[in-house]
């Protein structure tokens, strides 16, 4: 299976169980494989054979600014959905969530996640 990676995706919403984390929004990295057969679109040279990783990505973009999960989990586990649903060729997507600054003395904190479309 061939990778499709969305590499350092830094976007703004709200993510948290604090009262400041409630009312700000703050950034948010992310960093998505997904694993598709992209040997058909290398054949034929067409976007139509490809899974679009623009059209993942504004779904993405758009889930994060408009919802407010309160774990970095839970996000993960929705942003996994997103790319699985977006494309049947996408397998299988590993996404890794991380919130900058959200601990002292530490760049970042997070969680990735591995998904399936088999469930497993």
């Amino acid at each position: 299976m061939d990778r499709i990676h969305i590499r350092d995706l830094l976007l703004r919403g709200i993510v948290g169980i604090n009262e400041d984390e409630r009312r700000n929004r703050q950034d948010i990295l992310l960093n998505i494989t997904m694993e598709a057969d992209t040997q058909p679109a290398a054949a034929s040279d067409s976007i139509e054979d490809a899974v679009n990783y623009r059209t993942v990505t504004k779904a993405i973009i758009s889930h994060v600014e408009g919802e407010k999960p309160m774990l970095v989990e839970r996000l993960a586990a929705e942003i996994a959905e997103i790319c699985l649903e977006s494309d049947d060729r996408v397998a299988e997507v590993e996404v890794t969530v991380e919130k900058p600054g959200a601990l002292r003395f530490a760049r970042s904190v997070g969680v990735t996640i591995r998904r399936s479309r088999d469930g497993a």
